[in-house]
């Protein structure tokens, strides 16, 4: 038996709202696989699943909010059938909308006994409390008047369906959510900052002639250049790539960098971008235009809310020369990179002008040093200046 509880997306996140299943009992499920769809204070998160099995119970009913941690679901394993499982007792978690109690009984006539609870049939007993439905708020149909197992999925699906937070009440749910997050994160991280200003003239002259042949729609743009460097200088600097959990530095399990977006009604979310040091560039600039899009939709899955392993800031769109970050726990680092600009630059011994971008990197004192951090960001330098090698 497996237990499937409700996945953490973030320091910023402590429960969610079930909205829908995407699953039934007996459904097969797929490693990676999408089972549900849950609401959280920054987006609608496509939930998967990373084990596989058959779906025997689900535990939670849509509309509910479930803290994170909690069981879900239970999945069968290869060879258990639900003859011999053992069924898992609902958790309590905050209820969704009551199903509407049925108009009271007629008081009892004199000489009679009250009915000191619902006549209800057995099958409908176990799926009304696996449902959370309470018996005596239904009208049983069945023989004299029994609650039927017909009658509580009938409630079941009386059910108003749950509904995402409204544009305002999610903006607001955001914005305690990054605070939260974020005095965490200067809290209990010891932050040093770096910068370093890095030549762009090559990169830039790189990709205009790239560019030059293609239609507008399969350009790239400089900051999926800047993705692919950092990525691919992670690779020898792996103490910046992971986590800090339990006391200790853990390796990520890949390259996927936080990218972090603007979103139009206010605040900021960072899904990852998977595997970024071994695509290539035209996939990777397809796959970030995905998912900007998905994200200012807010529609993304949970492995791109829970898998970024640093995150990248660029806000030079915005007009700033260089951005200090702080870093989104339980990350070690993050990376943030100023608008292009042309500025005065000394080359052999002569004053030019020349665009140029300030990079910086924020990172854990317990992860790293300033030193690590400094040939870390001159590697970034490097290997922009090699655009063709990217």
């Amino acid at each position: 038996m497996i237990e499937f509880k409700m996945p953490s997306l973030g320091a910023d996140m402590d429960e969610g709202t079930l909205v829908e299943w995407q699953v039934a009992p007996g459904d097969p499920v797929k490693r990676g696989q999408v089972v549900a769809v849950v609401d959280t204070a920054k987006a609608a998160v496509e939930i998967e699943c990373w084990q596989e099995g058959s779906v025997f119970e689900l535990l939670i009913q849509p509309g509910a909010k479930v803290p994170v941690g909690t069981p879900i679901a239970t999945l069968l394993e290869a060879g258990e059938s639900p003859e011999t499982a053992p069924r898992t007792p609902p958790p309590t978690v905050a209820a969704p909308q009551p199903v509407q109690p049925a108009p009271a009984p007629a008081a009892p006539t004199p000489g009679t006994q009250p009915t000191s609870r619902p006549r209800i049939t057995p099958a409908a007993r176990q799926r009304a409390a696996e449902l959370g439905i309470d018996p005596a708020a239904l009208a049983g149909t069945g023989a004299q008047g029994a609650v039927s197992l017909a009658d509580v999925e009938a409630a079941a699906a009386s059910r108003p369906a749950a509904q995402p937070a409204t544009a305002q009440e999610r903006h607001a749910a955001m914005r305690q959510a990054i605070a939260a997050a974020m005095s965490r994160s200067k809290r209990e991280i010891p932050h040093y900052y770096l910068s370093e200003t890095v030549p762009m003239a090559a990169a830039l002259a790189w990709l205009a002639t790239y560019n030059a042949e293609l239609p507008p729609e399969r350009r790239l743009l400089p900051g999926v250049l800047v993705l692919k460097a950092v990525a691919l200088a992670l690779g020898d600097y792996p103490q910046l790539n992971g986590f800090w959990i339990d006391g200790a530095f853990q390796p990520g399990p890949g390259i996927h960098l936080g990218v972090a977006v603007a979103l139009r009604q206010g605040g900021l979310i960072a899904p990852a971008l998977h595997d970024v040091a071994s695509k290539p560039l035209p996939q990777l600039m397809e796959e970030l235009g995905d998912l900007v899009q998905r994200a200012r939709s807010f529609s993304l899955r949970s492995s791109e809310l829970s898998e970024a392993t640093l995150t990248v800031t660029q806000l030079g769109d915005q007009g700033v020369d260089g951005v200090f970050g702080v870093i989104y726990p339980p990350q070690v680092a993050l990376v943030g990179v100023g608008r292009i600009a042309e500025r005065p630059w000394v080359d052999d011994g002569k004053l030019c002008a020349i665009p140029t971008a300030q990079f910086s990197l924020a990172a854990d004192h317990r992860a790293s040093d300033g030193h690590y951090g400094a040939r870390f960001l001159a590697e970034v330098r490097r290997r922009l200046q090699q655009p063709d090698c990217l």
